[in-house]
């Protein structure tokens, strides 16, 4: 489960930190990197999303503050 737990905070810090890029600079640094193959584009979208859930479902079991 920590592997599970490590890879999705990653994939959330990846969303988060490409959100502040669009939002601060209108740079999207996901599609600059992964424009080219649309579809993997996509996944990695969906992956951040889900990994948002999956953070926000299991947060307070994990989190050594919110116990």
């Amino acid at each position: 489960m920590k592997a599970l737990h490590m890879i999705t905070f990653l994939l959330v810090v990846v969303g988060a930190l490409n959100w502040g890029l669009v939002g601060l600079f209108d740079y999207n640094l996901v599609t600059t990197l992964l424009g080219a193959w649309p579809m993997v584009e996509r996944t990695v979208y969906i992956l951040v999303g889900v990994s948002a859930v999956y953070i926000l479902m299991t947060h307070k079991s994990t989190c050594k503050v919110c116990s």
